[in-house]
């Protein structure tokens, strides 16, 4: 079995020990420039479109991580009838949950605040919000979005989730599809967004969505920076309509240093560190799906190139 493996920015040895030992009779080689050597398999994460361009040889690409828009826009570069499999979540959905968990129990304890009144020396009691009117509403259901809402359940806030199809959550209050949406927003306080970044979601975050949030509203953005129109953010900020935003994707990355959100006090940044994609977990992942596919049994996590995710 031989299996071509690309990391943009991976440490590329380190993943070829962890896949060697968990398929050890597999030849795991990094894929190079003008490699066209047959390959089975394909381990990727943003690959350039020479790596995966005419290689019908392959039986399935493997994409590290949970969001999948980067290979995706490779398009026609993309092997047809080859499957794509994307992570089911390899560690990265509890992460999530405790990175959004924070970000609510945050604002919503009002710490950023406190934090705020003690850089200025200010001992100064504020108000508790109601817990029963802090409804947080969470834009994409899937695996990690359900462990958000799981999370936050958890401390009795209500919890609210929208989707492109209805998905029913014990607990969890459901919207679907765009006659839902408005509706969905207007209840939410806090808004998180886990979208996959498809061009129905591209730009999602705009004006127009986040003027629907009540007044006040927190975001909370872990899924991709172009779902957020930047420009609509600080202005919702400077006019008062939206209370802060907690952001750990952006346009551009590294956020550059003239960038306008370094000086909004409302905004608190991360470094795109929601969820980091774990390498034992995921090359355990990896390999039992190889081996499913060696045995012609199904594998869950195939994505849909027609939807996007």
């Amino acid at each position: 079995m031989q299996i071509i493996f690309y990391a943009d920015g991976g440490a590329a040895e380190q993943w070829l020990t962890e896949l060697h030992k968990a398929l050890p009779l597999a030849d795991v080689r990094v894929w190079h420039d003008g490699d066209t050597a047959p390959a089975d398999y394909a381990v990727v994460w943003k690959p350039p479109a020479a790596m995966l361009q005419g290689r019908a040889d392959l039986k399935a690409i493997f994409n590290l991580g949970a969001g999948v828009d980067a290979i995706l826009q490779l398009g026609d570069a993309l092997p047809a009838g080859v499957p794509v499999v994307r992570l089911d979540d390899a560690g990265m959905a509890v992460q999530m949950a405790e990175y959004v968990s924070y970000a609510v129990l945050r604002y919503f304890r009002r710490f950023d605040e406190f934090d705020a009144q003690a850089r200025d020396h200010q001992w100064r009691f504020l108000k508790p919000r109601r817990k029963e009117e802090f409804s947080v509403g969470i834009l994409g259901m899937g695996i990690l979005g359900a462990r958000i809402a799981e999370a936050l359940l958890q401390f009795d806030f209500p919890v609210r989730g929208w989707s492109r199809s209805r998905k029913e959550i014990p607990g969890v209050h459901s919207h679907a599809g765009a006659d839902e949406l408005d509706d969905f927003l207007a209840q939410s306080q806090v808004l998180v967004c886990v979208l996959p970044l498809t061009p129905e979601t591209t730009g999602i975050l705009d004006r127009a969505t986040l003027a629907k949030l009540p007044k006040g509203a927190y975001l909370v953005n872990v899924a991709r920076g172009a779902h957020l129109v930047e420009r609509d953010l600080v202005d919702l900020l400077d006019e008062g309509h939206l209370g802060g935003a907690m952001l750990d994707v952006f346009h551009d990355e590294p956020l550059p240093s003239d960038h306008p959100f370094w000086n909004q006090t409302r905004i608190t940044i991360t470094p795109h560190v929601a969820a980091l994609t774990l390498r034992g977990d995921s090359v355990r992942q990896i390999a039992a799906k190889i081996k499913q596919i060696e045995r012609g049994q199904p594998v869950a996590g195939l994505v849909d190139i027609t939807k996007g995710y």
